[in-house]
């Protein structure tokens, strides 16, 4: 009787197996919600930076290109330089006007047109002072660069201003020995105000770096004739950058910006770098089109509607110091964000997967 009933009386292996199977589904989905919100994470961050389409502000032919592909350059280097000569005529006969204006007040040209000159390479080196000034105080703010950098832009800026007052300084003095009669003259007046034109036109022809960065993909030949505006090359700046990486929304509940994070390069494998997130994004296009000012039905042939992402900005805690060189604009990166503690069992765990991740990238 008791080896008849022993079948039905216990559970089979199988039914073991297959419930000990269910509850780690279970353990093990529970586990990844609750790291989702606590040390979100995703495969697919990628490595960013400003890319900017330089262009000249004159139009010109190309007589010299002074960088190579992939160059990097420092603020002030030449990058190219396009024909002056058109631009130099422009100015001799600006300075002809100047001096056939002068003509009627008997007085010499020559002091007016250096000045002039003057106060517009000091108005043109202030405008680079400034928008370098700039970036480096926006820098400063998200603490990617030392205050003593921003120090340094203050004075720079200072400076520029003080070169530009004292050359003005002296073409107020150098128009003051024309007298009332000649300094407001209106044939004075629109000679002087053509020179300074002609002159800023001719110091365009060179274009310059305005920061630090890298040329890249570069296709710019001599002899090509580039129309102001139109984008010459492409420069990566090497002063800002960052990671991007796509959040789905319910991994957003705990983020917030500061939190501590950390990065594996794909281009670094074996080395994690620690971050912290910037800005998380507050929009993205959901993809809606508008016909006739009404939008459009999007027609779904799916069960379930995909997770939408948002872009969460993460950057080293060293700044542009720390920046390792191998990371490349358009490089991939895991991110691990620690929404709540960094020594927590969930977020140990989630160091732990990472480290093993950055030590399997040496095979992939």
């Amino acid at each position: 009787m008791s080896e008849a009933t022993t079948p039905t009386s216990r559970p089979t292996s199988a039914r073991i197996v297959a419930v000990g199977v269910i509850l780690l589904l279970i353990v093990v989905a529970a586990i990844y919600a609750v790291m989702d919100r606590s040390v979100p994470g995703s495969a697919r961050g990628v490595v960013s930076a400003y890319v900017v389409q330089i262009a000249p502000r004159v139009s010109g032919t190309v007589t010299q290109v002074h960088v190579a592909d992939d160059a990097i350059v420092e603020t002030g280097d030449a990058l190219f330089s396009l024909d002056p000569r058109p631009f130099e005529l422009a100015v001799r006969q600006a300075e002809a006007n100047v001096a056939s204006a002068l003509q009627n007040v008997d007085a010499s040209s020559a002091s007016i047109v250096a000045a002039q000159a003057s106060v517009t390479q000091a108005r043109t080196a202030l405008d680079n002072t400034r928008a370098e000034a700039e970036r480096t105080f926006k820098l400063e703010e998200r603490g990617i660069v030392a205050a003593a950098r921003g120090d340094q832009a203050r004075a720079a800026v200072a400076e520029a201003k003080a070169a530009l007052d004292q050359a003005e300084a002296n073409l107020e003095s150098a128009q003051a020995q024309l007298g009332p009669e000649g300094e407001d003259n209106p044939a004075f007046q629109a000679a002087a105000a053509q020179l300074e034109q002609a002159q800023y036109d001719l110091a365009s022809t060179t274009v310059r770096a305005q920061h630090r960065g890298a040329v890249t993909n570069l296709t710019l030949a001599e002899g090509q004739f580039i129309a102001a505006g139109n984008p010459a090359l492409t420069f990566i700046d090497a002063e800002a950058g960052w990671i991007t990486v796509d959040l789905r929304e319910n991994q957003l509940q705990k983020v917030e910006p500061g939190d501590p994070a950390h990065v594996l390069f794909d281009a670094l494998p074996g080395r994690i770098f620690r971050g912290r997130v910037q800005s998380v994004a507050w929009g993205i296009a959901p993809g809606r089109n508008v016909q006739g000012g009404l939008v459009v039905n999007q027609s779904s042939k799916t069960w379930f509607e995909p997770a939408r992402s948002i872009p969460v900005r993460i950057e080293l805690e060293g700044g542009m110091q720390d920046w390792p060189y191998a990371a490349r604009v358009g490089g991939k990166a895991h991110v691990v964000i620690f929404a709540e503690s960094e020594g927590g069992p969930l977020a140990l765990l989630a160091r732990g997967m990472q480290r093993l991740r950055s030590w399997a990238s040496f095979l992939h």
